[in-house]
């Protein structure tokens, strides 16, 4: 059976207009025309939608029913139409980030907050990785953006650096290495190592290059783990100095006095594929990541 929207779109004007006659004025059809798109509706339904019995026709129980399903048919077409029409406006079907964890995230979040707001008709994907698995699942998903640490650069790829990120070497207050004056490779060797597991499922996207080589190393899943293993005092490890201004500020952490220098600053990116023009939805995310940064407006991405 074909069920035409037309004429639920016609049962949706008699029932808000009262009436026949006055539905087929505000369509702009004959009354006869009406009344017989109701007809055709019910015999290829095989109920009634109206009872007759009365003086005015009112929906049956079936009729009512018909009409709230109806209701919700047209306005899902209605949705398309506009999704059809916006995204003729060169709106992107689908747009997917993937971001390194040792990022700051609130102002990316931020801005995705933003464009979400905005009504858009696109599906966003957000993924969150580390280290080399950035790469790794922006490779695998032919994802549209990536927010990197580092990253494997070709010909292929286009970026767009960010912020630079201070990074700390760091141990809790009650910690063994707290107290020493100058620490050397070796006695760092004698303590567990705190690190984030790469997140790739192949080895040779190894891009973390700050291990000290000591016997033994906790691997954890992510910067709150780790930030919470340095607080028990399991060991030491290298921390993005945003993610640990308050402890050491309060002193519950403390920056390690390694003698060949405990911090380092790194510039991650933002990165997209030079054959692959940026649609409107990944330009507008780039433009308001670029406000809550603080950065000037590239005009050439895309």
């Amino acid at each position: 059976m074909k069920l035409d929207l037309d004429s639920i779109r016609v049962l949706k004007t008699i029932v808000e207009r009262g009436s026949f006659a006055a539905a087929a004025k505000a369509l702009h059809r004959a009354q006869s025309a009406i009344s017989y798109q109701i007809k055709k509706l019910e015999e290829a339904l095989d109920l009634d939608i109206f009872d007759r019995s009365e003086y005015r026709a009112v929906l049956t129980a079936e009729g009512q029913m018909i009409l709230d399903e109806g209701v919700k048919l047209l306005n899902q077409a209605e949705h398309i139409e506009e999704l059809a029409q916006q995204l003729n406006q060169e709106w992107e079907p689908s747009f997917e980030v993937v971001i390194d964890g040792i990022l700051e995230i609130p102002p990316i979040m931020s801005a995705m907050k933003t464009l979400l707001q905005e009504d858009i008709p696109t599906r966003i994907s957000l993924t969150m990785e580390y280290l080399g698995g950035v790469q790794y699942r922006f490779d695998k998903n032919q994802a549209d953006l990536m927010l990197v640490k580092e990253f494997q650069n070709s010909t292929q790829l286009l970026s767009q650096p960010l912020p630079e990120v201070e990074c700390l070497l760091c141990v809790s207050a009650e910690h063994p290495l707290a107290s020493v004056d100058e620490v050397s490779i070796t006695e760092l060797q004698k303590y567990v190592e705190l690190s984030v597991h790469d997140s790739s499922e192949q080895e040779h996207y190894d891009v973390e290059h700050m291990h000290f080589g000591g016997e033994t190393m906790f691997f954890l899943s992510d910067f709150k783990s780790k930030k919470q293993a340095l607080l028990q005092g399991i060991g030491f490890g290298w921390m993005p100095y945003y993610l640990v201004k308050n402890e050491l500020d309060q002193g519950s952490l403390r920056e390690v006095n390694y003698q060949h220098g405990s911090r380092f600053t790194f510039t991650p990116h933002l990165v997209w594929r030079a054959e692959k023009a940026l649609g409107k939805t990944a330009q507008r995310f780039i433009e308001l990541l670029t406000d809550e940064l603080g950065l000037p407006t590239h005009h050439s991405i895309g």
